[in-house]
C-alpha cells in the first residue's frame, strides 16, 4: 500500500503497518545504519532531475534552456552524478561544494560559482577549471575576477546577479530579491519610482488592440525606433554615430534617441528604460563589458526567493530582466545572451500543502517571456533555472527513535486550526535541530508517521521535539500520532532531502547522522555518520 504523494514514490506500507523503502523496512535500516538516519532515494532524485530538464525544454521550445542543480540544497558525489546524468549543471557557492562536484567527475564547463563573498582561491579555481559561469554579486567583483583571470592567462565567463525588486517565498530570510539584503546588485537607483516599470504589463495594449500574448509584431517596440548609442566594448566610451537624425526624449542626458515616427509603445517605454539605465545593475554590466579581454559577459541572473507555488512572481521578475536586457542593448549595443531566473520551485511538506506544477507553470512563464521579448522587439535569450529543493527535498526521509513521551496539560490553548485543546503530548526523538534546523529557523512545517508498526486507531495531538537544550528545538510542530506510541518506536519525517543534512550542526556536540542512498539496487552509505573520535580529533588542546 502506498503512503501519500509527499513520500518518495518507492515508499510502501507492509502488512504489519511498517513503512518500507525500496523493500527495506525503516526498522531494518536503523538496525544496520544507526539512528537518527537520513535517507535519500537516488532513483527519485534522478527522476525529478530528468523531469525538470525535460519540462523546461518543452516549455521553452523556442529557446535554449539550461538547468543547474542548486548544490546548497544537498550535495554529495552520488547526487552530483545523478543530476549530471539528467543533463543538469551544478551550482556551487563555496570551496567545499566546488571540490565535491569536481571530485564526483563533473567537468568545469558543467559548474557555476555563486556567492556574495567569494574568495580569490574560489574564483581562481573556477577560472582554472573553466566554469560555465561565475555569478558577479557586487560592483567591485568584476575587477577582482578580471585581475585573477589576467594572472592566470585565461578569460572568465561571468553573469551579473540583479535584485529585481520582486519578492516571493514567504519568510523574510528566504525572500531574496528585495533591496535591503546581501545578494545582488539593484536594478533601479534607490530613489527611483518603481511604478515606471508598470508599463511592462501594458506593452501589448499600446499601439493597437489586443494583448502582449497575442499581439505579434504590430505591438512590439521597434528595435530601430530606439537607437542604441554605440559603445566601444573595451573603453566603454559612447559615440553618437547613427543618432544624428533622431530626437532625444527625456532630457539632455537620456541615453536614447527616438525616431519621429516611433509608436506609442516606444514612447511609453522610455521612462522605464531611463530608470534602468540609471541603475546600479547597468553600471556593473558596463564595467564587465569594458573588461572584455578578461571577462566574457554571458548574461544576467535573478533569484526571487524560495518555495514559490506558481509562476506569477517569476513572470514579473522575468519581465524586468528582459527590460534590463533591452536597456543594455539600447545603451551599449550588446545583447545579453542568457537570463537565469534562479530557483525557488516549491514542494509540499505536508499532505494537502501546495506545490508547484512545474509543467504548467513553466509553460506560463515561457509564454510570458516570449510575449515580453516580442513586445520589446528583442530575440528570446537562453533561459536558465536553478532548482535545488524541488529535486532533492521529496527524495529525503529522516528516521528517528522515540524517547521520552510527555503529556503536558494546557489551559486556554489552541491547536493550529484554532480549536481549544487541553493537552499536547511532547514526543522526544534522538535528533532535532542539529539535523533539521528549518522548523526553528523558519517555522517550517513537517509531518511525521509511526514507521515500524501499525499503531492504534486512537490518536493524540503531538509535538515532535529534539534532544537539545533549546525550547525551540522542534522537529514537527503539530501532528496526530497513535495513542499507543512508545519509547523505542521509529518515527519517519518525509521531505527532508533539502537543507537537512546540508545545514546540520554539532550543537550540544551531537553527531551528524549518516546519509544512506536508497534505490532499486539497494541501500548504501552515501555520507558516513560522525563519530565521537571525529569530535575529539578536532580538539587539539
Amino acid at each position: 500500500m502506498a503512503v501519500s504523494p509527499i513520500w518518495p514514490k518507492a515508499t510502501d506500507i507492509d502488512e504489519n503497518g511498517a513503512i518500507v523503502f525500496h523493500g527495506r523496512t525503516a526498522e531494518s535500516l536503523l538496525e544496520e545504519f544507526g539512528s537518527p538516519l537520513y535517507l535519500i532515494d537516488t532513483d527519485e532524485v534522478n527522476d525529478r532531475a530528468h523531469h525538470f530538464v525535460r519540462a523546461a525544454a518543452e516549455a521553452f521550445s523556442n529557446a535554449t534552456t539550461h538547468v543547474s542543480f542548486a548544490g546548497k540544497a544537498f550535495l554529495s558525489k552520488r547526487v552530483v552524478r545523478e543530476v549530471i546524468d539528467a543533463g543538469m549543471l551544478i551550482d556551487t557557492c563555496t570551496m567545499g561544494e566546488m571540490r565535491i562536484a569536481l571530485a564526483a567527475g563533473a567537468p568545469g564547463r558543467r559548474l557555476v560559482l555563486h556567492g556574495n563573498n567569494k574568495s580569490d582561491e574560489e574564483i581562481a579555481l573556477a577560472i582554472e577549471q573553466g566554469f560555465a559561469k561565475i555569478v558577479v554579486d557586487e560592483p567591485g567583483e568584476p575587477e577582482r575576477i578580471a585581475r585573477i583571470a589576467r594572472r592566470l592567462g585565461k578569460r572568465a565567463r561571468v553573469m551579473l546577479r540583479v535584485t529585481s525588486g520582486i519578492h516571493a517565498g514567504g519568510h523574510e530570510y528566504i525572500s531574496t530579491a528585495h533591496e535591503d539584503q546581501k545578494f545582488g546588485v539593484p536594478l533601479l537607483p534607490a530613489d527611483a519610482d518603481a511604478s515606471v516599470l508598470d508599463v511592462l504589463d501594458r506593452l501589448g495594449e499600446l499601439g493597437g488592440p489586443g494583448d502582449s500574448c497575442d499581439s505579434g509584431a504590430d505591438h512590439a517596440v521597434d528595435p530601430v525606433a530606439i537607437d542604441p548609442v554605440a559603445v566601444d566594448p573595451v573603453d566603454g566610451n559612447r559615440s553618437e554615430a547613427g543618432a544624428q537624425s533622431a530626437t532625444p526624449v527625456v532630457g539632455e542626458n537620456s541615453p536614447y534617441a527616438l525616431h519621429d515616427d516611433a509608436s506609442s509603445a516606444d514612447k511609453a517605454l522610455i521612462p522605464a528604460l531611463n530608470a534602468v539605465a540609471d541603475g546600479p545593475a547597468i553600471a556593473v554590466l558596463k564595467d564587465i563589458l569594458s573588461r572584455s579581454a578578461e571577462l566574457e559577459l554571458v548574461g544576467v541572473h535573478s533569484h526571487i526567493g524560495s518555495n514559490i507555488h506558481d509562476a506569477n512572481a517569476f513572470i514579473q521578475a522575468a519581465k524586468r530582466m528582459m527590460l534590463l536586457r533591452r536597456t543594455f542593448y539600447a545603451t551599449d549595443a550588446y545583447t545579453l545572451p542568457e537570463v537565469d531566473l534562479g530557483g525557488g520551485y516549491s514542494v509540499a511538506y505536508t499532505d494537502g500543502e501546495d506545490s508547484m506544477d512545474i509543467d504548467v507553470e513553466l509553460r506560463r512563464l515561457a509564454d510570458a517571456v516570449t510575449a515580453i521579448n516580442r513586445a520589446l522587439g528583442m530575440p528570446t535569450p537562453a533561459i536558465s533555472f536553478e532548482p535545488g529543493r524541488y529535486i532533492v527535498a521529496p527524495a529525503g526521509v529522516t528516521l528517528y527513535r522515540v524517547g521520552t513521551i510527555k503529556p503536558v496539560h494546557l489551559n486556554d490553548a489552541k491547536d493550529s486550526a484554532g480549536n481549544p485543546i487541553h493537552e499536547r503530548v511532547y514526543v522526544s526523538v534522538d535528533g532535532g535541530m542539529s539535523d533539521n534546523i528549518r522548523p526553528a529557523l523558519y517555522g517550517a512545517d513537517y509531518t511525521a508517521r509511526l514507521a515500524n508498526r501499525r499503531g492504534s486507531d486512537e490518536t493524540m495531538l503531538a509535538r515532535v521535539v529534539g534532544m537539545h537544550c533549546e525550547s525551540g528545538d522542534i522537529v514537527v510542530h503539530e501532528v496526530r500520532l497513535p495513542k499507543d506510541l512508545r519509547r523505542g518506536d521509529v518515527l519517519a519525517v518525509p521531505v527532508t532531502g533539502a537543507y537537512g543534512r546540508t545545514m546540520a550542526s554539532n550543537y550540544n556536540q551531537a553527531l551528524i547522522p549518516a546519509v544512506v542512498a536508497l534505490s532499486e539496487s539497494g541501500a548504501s552509505v552515501m555520507l558516513r555518520r560522525q563519530t565521537i573520535d571525529d569530535l575529539l580529533d578536532l580538539d587539539q588542546d
